[in-house]
């Protein structure tokens, strides 16, 4: 165990490292100058290069680099050129709202597509699997953004009973913020109106995130329960007069969700990394509406800093599966 979590954590290292440089040389090559783009169409050339001499933009990139690794070691990620705040402090301030809304949007998937999932394989070949079949087809299929857009054209364009973007309409007064996420401040501040208008903004853009995930996850566990329940103890167990209840939940399901953590946690990460398009269309102040931002400015350090942290994430996420795997599979523990 102890072997495994060490492995996992050098190979994390040496990821993040990677993306840096990765990160690193890409936005410092593409077109464009991020110094014109931020002083605008009445920066003068002198002024241009003033900034440019300031920011350290004129050295070689290997120095630059091997300068942004010196501030990164202290947790330093530079001085975004369009909010002028520093990076580590604007994604403290709209990863939160990332955070909620993508935790929302896996929760929607385990609670739909797990249950279809086994709903699925209990009546192979029936009308119910067949129906999740082509829900299922349909997430994996339909954009996202699509999705998304035609929400909010019909639940808010026709029939208003939905608001339109946002985490909280502009009447209602926030928490106090402790941790970032809404549901859990106003939960500490027992500030319910607070609460239920959080909620109230966040259910759809959770379920047009989560809708990929959900139906990705159904068509897994459907999968690996067909094939656990082929196997020789399910039959087994069967032939013993064990409740199908108990076959199903303790013995059948338990092990066709040992394959499916590997797809749960790659959705998380997904979601985190994918809600561009979301926070975009539902005007959620989280990290992908910050990037997109950051993407139109040439704003290098801002980019960096986003891409540095979903790294970060994704390796913790894997670093978690990893563990889990450890814990309900005895099979793939090492000392």
């Amino acid at each position: 165990m102890k072997t495994v979590l060490f492995r996992r954590l050098a190979l994390a290292v040496f990821l993040l490292f990677g993306i840096t440089l990765m990160t690193f040389v890409i936005s410092h090559v593409v077109p464009g100058d991020p110094v014109a783009t931020m002083l605008g169409e009445r920066g003068t050339e002198a002024q241009i290069q003033e900034m440019r001499e300031k920011l350290g933009l004129n050295r070689p990139l290997a120095v630059q680099y091997f300068s942004y690794l010196a501030d990164l070691a202290h947790l330093d990620l530079g001085t975004s050129l369009r909010t002028r705040r520093p990076v580590l402090d604007d994604l403290a301030r709209y990863f939160p709202a990332t955070i909620e809304l993508a935790t929302a949007a896996l929760f929607v998937a385990l609670v739909v597509g797990i249950p279809l999932g086994v709903l699925a394989a209990t009546h192979k070949d029936t009308w119910i699997d067949h129906a999740a079949r082509i829900f299922s087809m349909a997430g994996v299929s339909v954009p996202v953004f699509w999705l998304a857009l035609l929400a909010l054209l019909i639940l808010y364009g026709y029939w208003d009973v939905l608001p339109p973007g946002g985490r909280l309409s502009d009447f209602t007064e926030p928490p106090r913020t402790r941790t970032g996420l809404l549901l859990v401040d106003s939960l500490i501040a027992l500030n319910f109106t607070a609460l239920f208008d959080a909620a109230w903004h966040l259910w759809l853009p959770a379920l047009c995130l989560g809708y990929h995930s959900t139906a990705t996850l159904a068509r897994m566990v459907r999968a690996q329960m067909l094939e656990v329940l082929g196997q020789e103890y399910v039959r087994l167990a069967r032939a013993s007069g064990l409740p199908t209840r108990l076959i199903l939940y303790k013995y059948a399901l338990k092990n066709a969700l040992i394959p499916v953590l590997t797809t749960i946690g790659l959705s998380y990460g997904s979601l985190l990394s994918g809600a561009v398009l979301t926070e975009t269309i539902f005007s959620w102040p989280g990290l992908g509406k910050y990037a997109v931002g950051s993407t139109l400015n040439l704003d290098f350090p801002a980019l960096m800093g986003v891409t540095l942290l979903i790294a970060l994430v994704y390796s913790l996420v894997n670093l978690f599966v990893d563990l889990a795997y450890a814990l309900v599979d005895p099979r793939v523990r090492v000392s």
